[in-house]
């Protein structure tokens, strides 16, 4: 007989060995990734990170400069938020592809809610970032799969064309033009007379330039080996000019500003006076202090970001995995999603420290980085210095940077999320599937935030309709057959009784019923209840309701209801059987497992 002492020596070793699994290696491989390829790590993974690196930072750095100014934030708040994910991310992502930082659709909807205000952005990061760490503990993943296909791609459409035409106005030189979309739309056309023609002119040639060398890149993507070696030689340059091309368009737009501003002429509207050196490591401020005294206490700050709290972690976490998945079936490696979310997360709480601005993946240099030959995330270690080399030594020249080729990097960049063949597929594949999607692109015209939510209420009405009104295969037999074709659930209960009561009960004369379960994997209270009072109206009427196929699991549940009358097959065939030779105004009195002979 077992002692107390045996009992408690017993739960020690078992508490011993939970605490050793916890500590085992592979368990902290999975907190640490790195682990799994720094023992690997070789000098060529390490030119191949180098390259790749480098190629994304040049990438990186004007990008985050122009998407800072889609959050309405000075431009160097896209940079404070563009070294941080690149060492996170290092140590906790799973990904060797995925770059974390600014992006057109996160920048937008920041915009959305901190109206300008870098305090508020910077505690909206770390509140995001904790939300994702939040989700990521407590596997809360699924929740982001309640956000449909074609709610994705019409926010995706919305936001893309919100932000490219949200850029007109800076290429046009325009001013103090509103940031709602239809007023913004309104007031480009009303003050297009206002243009300033240097403006007009460079954005209009730093566009063609981007879109030359997107083209010149796309017909060097495949590298003939059989080719002479100076052919070779010279397609790689043009090569690595095209992937560079947004740095090289800045920097040229940038020195023609600064020769223009330095002998008197003021062609082109510049992005003006930026803070010089690295952010300041420090906690997010947690109330803010307004220019005449007033306090805005951390209640106030938290009410008036609202529905972004939400918004915004859930559409960086869908980004950034949808970006990690496709990359990692791309490239044939898998990913930990909730490992990426925890990455992600522990990336805007400590970003919250450098001023940043929540972040997410980047498509865009996702890209760049695997099409460049990154071997593993140790490439956005180079990223991150490249950008924190730019923080400390070229600030003062940012200053410089023309609004019209900042606004020329953001169009082309958000030009390809534009995607006009979902519709023919959708209408080709389902149809129904056009109504979140027109609901979700046409609401985020108003507001971003309604078009996400829109899109979701009505995929989730989609949603509950289908489980509320399964589809359901009505045969005649000589006596009713209803095939249930997918799952019983409560809210489907009413509509298969009234079915059965009006197919079977309410014709003359009353017929006896078969309900073949078969698809049905799990079943509830409300199902068991309403089954009893079919059986008793069924009996009432001197026919029978008999179920078959039903799978273990629910037909447990049936018994244990105690059901009376309960009749049941294995197969469908038993119960046609069964009826054909039973006397069908017989009822027994109790419980019956009818099995074929």
């Amino acid at each position: 007989m077992e002692t107390v002492m045996d009992r408690c020596r017993r739960g020690g070793w078992c508490a011993r060995d939970r605490i050793r699994g916890f500590c085992s290696f592979s368990t902290l491989k999975k907190i640490l990734p790195i682990l799994g390829w720094l023992p690997r790590y070789s000098l060529q993974w390490l030119w191949m990170d180098l390259v790749a690196g480098m190629t994304v930072g040049l990438t990186a750095v004007p990008q985050v400069l122009a998407y800072a100014e889609v959050a309405g934030l000075p431009v160097q708040y896209g940079l404070y938020s563009a070294f941080m994910g690149c060492f996170i991310y290092c140590l906790f992502g799973t990904s060797k592809d995925v770059t974390l930082g600014p992006t057109a659709i996160m920048s937008l909807l920041c915009a959305s809610y901190i109206d300008h205000d870098p305090v508020y952005a910077v505690l909206l990061t770390f509140l995001c970032g904790v939300i994702q760490v939040a989700m990521a503990v407590l596997q809360l993943g699924f929740l982001l799969e309640f956000i449909s296909y074609p709610v994705i791609k019409g926010f995706t459409c919305a936001a893309a064309v919100t932000i490219g035409f949200g850029q007109v106005k800076n290429i046009l030189g325009l001013r103090n033009i509103p940031q709602q979309f239809f007023m913004q739309v309104y007031y480009t056309f009303h003050n297009i007379c206002e243009t300033r023609v240097g403006d007009l002119i460079l954005g209009i040639i730093c566009l063609m330039v981007l879109v030359l060398l997107k083209l010149m890149k796309d017909c060097f993507k495949t590298h003939g080996v059989d080719l002479p070696l100076y052919v070779r030689v010279s397609r790689g340059i043009v090569w690595s000019a095209a992937t560079a091309r947004n740095a090289l368009v800045v920097i040229a737009a940038t020195c023609l500003a600064y020769a223009c501003e330095v002998t008197g002429h003021g062609y082109f509207t510049i992005t003006g006076s930026t803070a010089q050196g690295l952010p300041s490591f420090s906690p997010p401020p947690f109330s803010e202090t307004t220019e005449n005294g007033t306090v805005i206490a951390f209640r106030e700050i938290a009410l008036d970001l609202g529905g972004g709290l939400a918004v915004i972690p859930l559409m960086g976490l869908l980004e950034s995995i949808a970006i990690a998945k496709a990359f990692a079936s791309q490239n044939d490696y898998r990913i930990n999603a909730n490992q990426e979310m925890f990455a992600i997360g522990l990336t805007n709480i400590m970003g919250s420290f450098v001023s940043a601005y929540p972040v997410t993946g980047s498509f865009g240099r996702t890209a760049v980085n695997s099409q460049t030959g990154v071997c593993t995330p140790a490439g956005g270690v180079v990223t991150g210095v490249i950008v924190l080399l730019s923080l400390a030594f070229l600030m003062p020249l940012f200053c410089y940077i023309p609004k019209a080729a900042l606004a020329a990097v953001i169009i082309c960049a958000v030009a390809p999320m534009v995607d006009c063949s979902i519709v023919l597929k959708l209408w080709r594949v389902q149809k129904l599937d056009l109504l979140p999607f027109l609901v979700t692109l046409l609401f985020s015209f108003w507001e971003v935030q309604y078009g996400i939510v829109g899109g979701v209420v009505v995929s989730g009405f989609m949603l509950l309709y289908n489980i509320a009104r399964p589809k359901l295969q009505v045969l005649d037999h000589g006596v009713l057959v209803v095939e249930l074709e997918s799952g019983l659930n409560f809210p489907a209960a009413e509509h298969i009784s009234e079915v059965l009561f009006t197919e079977a009960l309410l014709v003359s004369p009353p017929r006896s019923a078969i309900l073949d379960c078969h698809h049905v994997s799990n079943i509830d209270y409300t199902v068991v209840n309403e089954i009893r009072d079919l059986l008793r109206q069924f009996k009432s009427r001197n026919v029978s309701l008999v179920f078959s196929g039903l799978p273990a699991s629910v037909l447990e549940v049936l018994l244990a209801a105690d059901l009376p009358g309960l009749k049941h097959t294995d197969s469908l065939d038993s119960a046609l059987q069964y009826l054909s030779e039973k006397n069908l105004f017989e009822e027994p009195d109790q419980s019956e497992h009818l099995l074929s002979k």
